[in-house]
């Protein structure tokens, strides 16, 4: 953790100088958004705990009105820029509050075990609620969406999630460990942050490709699940 130059009163550039990471546009844009949050927190002395719930409930908040506008959005009903919107807005808050909890809990060292695990918990549950969204609105516009596709895209969403719980603590390793701004950009494909923009953005402008957007996830999530064990794999036997 960062010493603070005056704990009692940290600013933005504290909370944020502790951040996780998380990929290229979450550290230059969703931790900046949760710094602020933070700050806000602090000032009125609420708990880390306090800001995970809250992404929780908008971010199920946020997926659970997608699901419901699917169908009405199909059907020309709804305008689809609307959703997409509400998407944006709704899913990039939530994952900024997601950031913000652990900024949070480390410069006030109010991190516990049972809050990183609460965390972890929220983390699947808004995800799960998110891949609903996205599965629902691919469903609605091409009801002939195979069944065994959306089931794979469920699967092979979490390996982000489950690599990033397994890359953090004393036995973290990264199959690729340059920074460069090259590697970076490449990175973007399994950056959160940017992955929930360009999610948001379909919704509202053609969601008709939001089964192509399940495919292209599928198709890196599933590589980099299969890199992955092969990069352990040969680890382990070494």
């Amino acid at each position: 953790m960062s010493t603070l130059a005056e704990p009692s009163h940290p600013t933005v550039a504290d909370f944020h100088r502790v951040n996780r990471g998380g990929g290229l546009f979450s550290e230059s844009v969703s931790q900046w958004i949760g710094a602020v949050f933070a700050l806000v927190a602090q000032r009125v002395g609420l708990r880390p705990t306090a800001l995970t719930i809250t992404n929780l409930l908008l971010g199920l908040a946020t997926s659970v009105t997608v699901v419901a506008l699917a169908g009405p959005v199909a059907a020309g009903d709804v305008p689809a820029p609307v959703v997409g919107l509400v998407a944006l807005f709704g899913w990039q808050i939530a994952y900024a509050l997601d950031c913000a909890d652990g900024q949070l809990a480390r410069v006030t060292g109010q991190g516990s075990v049972a809050g990183a695990r609460v965390d972890v918990l929220c983390d699947v549950a808004a995800q799960i609620a998110l891949v609903a969204a996205l599965s629902a609105t691919a469903v609605a516009q091409q009801p002939a969406t195979p069944t065994w596709l959306v089931a794979t895209f469920a699967g092979t969403w979490m390996v982000n999630l489950v690599t990033s719980v397994m890359q953090s603590g004393p036995n973290a390793a990264s199959m690729v460990t340059s920074t460069s701004l090259p590697v970076r950009l490449i990175k973007l494909v399994r950056d959160y942050g940017a992955v929930i923009f360009v999610a948001a953005l379909v919704l509202a402008l053609a969601p008709a490709l939001t089964l192509w957007v399940m495919i292209a996830f599928t198709a890196v999530n599933g590589g980099f699940l299969l890199t992955s064990i092969a990069f352990s794999a040969r680890a382990s036997l070494r």
